[in-house]
């Protein structure tokens, strides 16, 4: 029995650049920066002064008030572009046999929420905690949340591997379809873990950058790169077998082809270019093409000294001689990295790249790295026909996840 092949439905998505999958790539497409002073919190005694905050979001506007109240926002970000993704998918859930319809949401603790529940225990006893804690604190309650509102009884799981973790969600919910388990699966990342202890834990590692103004703070690839930017956000993707889509006449996006995994087992925190590599390879063997038939690979590009060079040699080690030729871009250029949702933002711009037939730019490239000597698409979207790309996702710690997307062909 062959194993069903995986397409795309629908997208969505809340960042820094928009409120809307639309909003979002007019934006990326034109090289804005979603990048300024951070002012979520008080950074007056902080090194970091920038961050990559979604701006302009009332969750009341898009949530039902008693599920805005109860939960973080991780989860409204995420409830919102699962129903933005949704709507594009055009599913009918009263239609759907709702066994076979799951969710697979990455999602990291909100340090913010954790840390006032714990000044509440602190100063004002345990019968102050919130009842609701467990269930709001967890990374499962985005995944919860979206399965509850779309009725989704299907499987349901949160993964984290870190950095990798929103690519790592549509692998996982690819391989839930390809099993048998679901024929449709809601499946990304949601993050708001910008919060000062964060912040505070990030920057004393050294990974943030303290560049203070925004328009030159996240520079992937560039020489003069200082770290990145942290951010927040959501990414969602629909996810369906072929026959599923076909036999409700589906408009397909794309196809998930494949997807590879890797652990570096090598540092808590530097990256290894070969388990970098193996990842990018797997996933290319599992989609079934080759190296020289990916056009396009959006990269990890972190904007950290030891992320982007590391990550040109994997990619060099991955494509050999098709390395110079691939077209090579950063989303993070102008979003900043969401963590957990990040791979999964990320995801949709493989999708929206194919649908659009463009290439964003990586921006804030001036300076060029002699350890960084690929194509980075600087600062210019680039007009290309992509039938495949490549999305590279590595975790803080060596957890890595790579996923290929292809143009649907029957």
């Amino acid at each position: 029995m062959s194993s069903p092949r995986v397409v795309v439905t629908g997208v969505g998505t809340v960042n820094p650049l928009g409120l809307t999958a639309e909003e979002f790539w007019k934006n990326a497409v034109a090289g804005v920066s979603g990048i300024g002073l951070i002012t979520r919190f008080d950074a007056t005694n902080f090194y970091v002064k920038v961050a990559g905050e979604v701006k302009g979001f009332d969750a009341y506007k898009y949530i039902d008030p008693k599920v805005a109240d109860r939960n973080p926002r991780a989860v409204h970000y995420g409830l919102v572009a699962a129903r933005e993704a949704m709507a594009q998918s055009g599913i009918d859930m009263s239609r759907e046999c709702k066994e076979k319809v799951g969710v697979s949401v990455a999602c990291m603790s909100e340090s913010d929420y954790i840390v006032r529940q714990a000044q509440m225990l602190e100063r004002r006893g345990a019968r102050r905690v919130d009842p609701l804690f467990v269930a709001r604190s967890g990374p499962s309650a985005p995944a919860m949340q979206i399965g509850m509102a779309f009725q989704a009884k299907g499987p349901n799981t949160s993964v984290n591997s870190l950095c990798a973790s929103g690519a790592d969600s549509l692998g996982t919910a690819m391989n839930f379809i390809k099993l048998g388990y679901a024929d449709v699966m809601i499946a990304g990342g949601t993050d708001s873990c910008l919060s000062p202890l964060g912040m505070a834990g990030l920057d004393i590692l050294g990974a943030t950058t303290r560049e203070p103004d925004p328009a030159k703070a996240s520079r992937p690839f560039d020489a003069e790169r200082s770290g990145f930017v942290f951010a927040e956000g959501a990414g969602m993707v629909v996810l369906e077998s072929l026959e599923h889509a076909k036999a409700r006449g589906a408009r397909i996006l794309a196809e998930l082809g494949g997807a590879g995994w890797s652990f570096d087992a090598f540092d808590s925190t530097a990256p290894a270019a070969p388990a970098e590599a193996y990842a990018m390879k797997v996933a290319m063997e599992r989609a079934g093409v080759a190296p020289s038939d990916v056009d396009y690979v959006n990269a990890h590009g972190t904007s950290t000294r030891l992320n982007d060079p590391t990550e040109t040699q994997s990619i060099k080690l991955a494509f050999g001689d098709h390395a110079k030729k691939l077209a090579i871009s950063s989303t993070k250029s102008m979003t900043g990295h969401a963590i957990t949702a990040a791979g999964a933002i990320e995801s949709v711009v493989c999708v929206m790249t194919i649908v659009s037939g463009v290439i964003h730019p990586t921006i804030n490239y001036r300076t060029p790295d002699p350890e960084c000597d690929l194509d980075y698409v600087p600062n210019t979207a680039r007009k290309a026909k992509v039938d495949v790309c490549l999305t590279n996702s590595f975790g803080l710690g060596g957890e890595n996840c790579c996923l290929v997307f292809k143009r649907f062909k029957e």
